[in-house]
């Protein structure tokens, strides 16, 4: 991705090379998401910024996983890996994911600072790396420092 050029610029600009390249499956991935940004534009009425574009690949991100795991947990690897190709291809648009030593740092620091229950560390990390970081890091992260403390 090109400095200066929107995210939703970089996956209409994905898609089309993976059309002249003829990649049907990354071209499938990528017409799917696009569509689904369509639709939140509708809802908005109006151009999704980037980080609302982002929303929409995280959400996507989020169901293929969802469905990887159920494929594999009904013995069904082949779907699986379809759906895990599909999450590489829809991270090539995130931006990098945050060190888990900085999380970590944040989760410490907000503990010191008084806040000893699961809610309220995360209520004070969560914002800080929303977007950035998955969710499910940022708990299991604050579940392991709130059990040495």
């Amino acid at each position: 991705m090109s400095p200066g050029s929107s995210v939703s610029e970089a996956l209409r600009a994905a898609m089309n090379a993976s059309r002249r390249a003829q990649d049907k499956e990354r071209t499938l991935v990528l017409g799917t998401i696009l569509a689904n940004l369509k639709n939140r534009e509708i809802e908005l009425r109006r151009p999704g910024t980037d980080e609302e574009v982002l929303e929409v690949l995280r959400k996507g991100i989020k169901t293929r996983r969802e469905s990887a795991e159920q494929y594999a947990a009904a013995n069904r690897p082949e779907l699986a890996d379809v759906e895990r190709s599909q999450i590489r291809v829809l991270e090539e648009f995130l931006p990098p994911a945050v060190d888990p030593e900085e999380i970590r740092g944040a989760v410490r620091a907000a503990i010191a600072g008084g806040a000893t229950e699961m809610g309220k560390v995360m209520g004070q990390v969560l914002p800080k790396f929303r977007g950035r970081a998955d969710g499910k890091v940022i708990n299991q992260i604050v579940r392991e420092e709130l059990q040495r403390g």
